[in-house]
């Protein structure tokens, strides 16, 4: 595999972590929001946003899984936060693409079950092409073609996350 065109470059990004940062402010009362970062694609992404939101968001990670080299696989919920950090707060699922939809209809209903007032999901990428399930960011920085990325938290078998804006990787069919 062999790193492909930029996609969105570092400059793009964090433009567009401002912006979406300043849409979640005007949205919300951050006291009552935790931020639920899904690990690990999603670090980069997590750490930008928090520090863009500049107030009392809650954040936390969770650490699920539904692909295995470039393929999507069976989803797995390794951890969840507590009930107590949960329960009656508003919660955005931040994530670093929305591909099928699985890991964040999955997640979802899990916050849900765990009685979260109100469950949104805030992601980095959206590739709406590859929809499988119901589910639609109401944050999103990009829409990608249907290609498999890399950079930004996003990765292929461990490596390629700490590129710091998002390629195309060329080999590979979607992520």
């Amino acid at each position: 595999m062999e790193l492909g065109d930029v996609l969105v470059s570092e400059s793009e990004i964090a433009q567009a972590v401002e912006e979406v940062a300043g849409r979640i402010r005007k949205d919300y009362d951050l006291s009552n929001l935790v931020l639920v970062g899904v690990m690990d694609g999603a670090v980069c992404f997590l750490a930008d946003l928090m520090r863009s939101l500049a107030g009392p968001a809650a954040v936390t990670t969770v650490r699920m899984s539904s692909y295995e080299g470039m393929e999507s696989g069976e989803m797995s919920v390794d951890w969840l936060p507590p009930r107590e950090l949960i329960e009656g707060r508003d919660v955005l699922i931040v994530e670093d693409i929305v591909d099928t939809g699985a890991t964040c209809a999955a997640l979802a209903q899990k916050l849900g079950e765990l009685r979260a007032a109100s469950v949104k999901i805030c992601a980095l990428l959206n590739k709406p092409s590859r929809r499988a399930h119901d589910i639609e960011p109401a944050y999103c920085g990009f829409d990608v073609p249907d290609v498999f990325v890399v950079g930004y938290g996003l990765d292929y078998r461990g490596a390629y996350r700490n590129l710091r804006d998002v390629h195309a990787l060329d080999g590979g069919a979607s992520s």
